[in-house]
Order: C-alpha cells, then structure tokens, then sequence
C-alpha cells in the first residue's frame, strides 16, 4: 500500500471546517496570559501554555493545509484541536462557574463539528456510483 501526498481540493465543508479551526486555534493562543493570580483557582500554568503552543501549531497547520490541499497537514490540525478541547475536560468536573462549563461545552461540540466537517468526503457524482 502507497501513500501519495497528492493535494486535495477541499469542499465547502472541509473549508468550514477549517476555517473553524483556525479560529478555534486562534481563540487558544493567548491562554498562557489567562494564568490565575497568587490565591486563585485556575488550570495549572502548564496547561495554559501547552494550549498556547498548541494554538500556534493549529492555526499554523490549518492555514498551511487550506492553501497546499494536504491531508497530513489537515490531520495534524484535527489532532491539535482535539488536544486542545481534551486539555478543557477536567473543569467539566470541578466546581467553577457554570458559564466556565457551558464554554467547555460549547468548545467540545465545536471540535467534534470540526473534525465531522473537515474529513467528510465530497459527494461521489451518481455516474462514479453506478
């Protein structure tokens, strides 16, 4: 089995997709600046600047695939959101304010939109189905 890098022409959903995470990815950078205060709960200053980086290396991939058609590329993007999103997890489960949840929330049904969008196929012509 081979694998060929060839580039893909995105549909409009891939494009969504894309566009999605690139703004998603560029909502997380600035995360290491969001770091609680002496006294203050918060997520630990580590995670904080995983998502920065991460944020940096999503919006980087997603434009980076949106303009060269690569699968690889778009796959590291996926990759990187999801990670993102899974770094957001734990506050669903410690007591914060409810909004903090409903933006967690919102956060994981954005990324699994994200990556439904991003690796659906474009529709086969009724003549390739035949």
């Amino acid at each position: 089995m081979s694998s060929t890098a060839t580039p893909v022409s995105w549909t409009t959903k891939n494009k969504v997709a894309l566009g999605l995470a690139i703004f998603y990815a560029i909502t997380n950078i600035p995360s290491v600046l969001e770091a609680p205060g002496p006294g203050e709960d918060g997520p630990p200053m580590a995670i904080l600047i995983v998502d920065t980086v991460l944020g940096v290396v999503a919006t980087v991939a997603g434009i980076v695939a949106w303009r060269t058609g690569s699968r690889a590329i778009a796959r590291l993007t996926a990759a990187t959101v999801i990670i993102i999103t899974l770094t957001s997890l734990p506050a669903l489960f410690v007591d914060i304010p409810a909004f903090i949840k409903v933006i967690v929330a919102v956060s994981i049904v954005l990324t699994v939109a994200i990556i439904v969008l991003m690796f659906s196929p474009a529709k086969r012509s009724a003549a390739l189905q035949g």
